[in-house]
């Protein structure tokens, strides 16, 4: 019997170690905060970026072996991607090590708004706060991300502004990578005048602002309207007087006529 020779590739795949199945897949959002997402100049590449409100949700699990921190962003009347508007933040107590999901990298719907550099912020307060000497895993990061200059550049934006470096193996700027980096060395900020968090309190206050405009409008537009019924009823009145004023001039010239044509 021959034996059937093993490619280099399945030789690779029976070598590498297990994936490691991780827990709580069924974790939803418990807690929610509504954002206010200010309204920006249209962006050449995303298009228009109108005032809009969205809902930003977490969750916190924790055994001794890991902790997960997981967050989404919630569009209403909008359904995405599941890939799309999700961060996961896990933590290996073993090793001591900290990685970010999901593994197709961070994908934001609206784009551009400032929502990702939140949801980063929130997860990195939150391992600075219990896990600073930690370390993050470095990763490969996604090609196709490469292919597009301006794309890019914002993804590496985001990296470097949240304290990760960046490196490539090669001039083309196509094989990026993370390295590690310490917790402690992660920067936690974001643009507050672009994402601002709306208290339930705030957001009372905004809708009875809003109806108290609402009200004062339609003040105004009845003001309005009586003021255009008033015109028109000046522009009748007149339109009538004219008129007759129209009709006795007519009158009178044909009486003079008639005089003059009858002397």
């Amino acid at each position: 019997m021959t034996d059937t020779p093993t490619s280099p590739a399945t030789a690779a795949e029976q070598d590498a170690p297990p994936a490691v199945e991780l827990p709580w897949a069924d974790v939803h959002a418990e807690h929610r905060q509504m954002l206010r997402l200010a309204p920006l100049q249209t962006d050449r590449n995303t298009g228009g970026r109108p005032l809009r409100f969205v809902e930003f949700g977490y969750a916190e699990r924790h055994d001794k072996e890991r902790s997960l921190m997981r967050m989404s962003i919630t569009l209403p009347g909008q359904r995405v991607r599941k890939e799309q508007n999700l961060l996961d933040v896990w933590v290996d107590h073993q090793d001591k090590s900290v990685h970010f999901g999901p593994d197709s990298g961070l994908q934001i719907e609206p784009m551009n708004r400032g929502v990702g550099r939140f949801m980063a912020t929130h997860g990195i307060t939150w391992l600075k706060q219990r896990w600073p000497g930690y370390r993050v895993n470095g990763r490969d990061l996604n090609n196709k991300d490469a292919l597009n200059e301006d794309t890019r550049l914002r993804r590496d934006d985001f990296l470097k502004g949240h304290g990760f470096e960046v490196v490539y193996a090669d001039a083309q700027h196509l094989k990026g990578s993370v390295k590690d980096v310490p917790v402690g060395d992660l920067k936690a900020q974001w643009n507050s005048e672009k994402v601002q968090v709306v208290e339930i309190l705030e957001a009372a206050q905004m809708l009875q602002q809003a109806e108290q405009n609402l009200a004062e409008q339609e003040v105004k537009l009845k003001q309005h309207e009586e003021k255009v019924s008033k015109y028109r009823r000046e522009d009748t009145a007149l339109r009538f007087t004219i008129s007759c004023l129209v009709a006795f001039a007519v009158f009178q010239a044909g009486l003079l006529i008639w005089i003059a044509t009858h002397r």
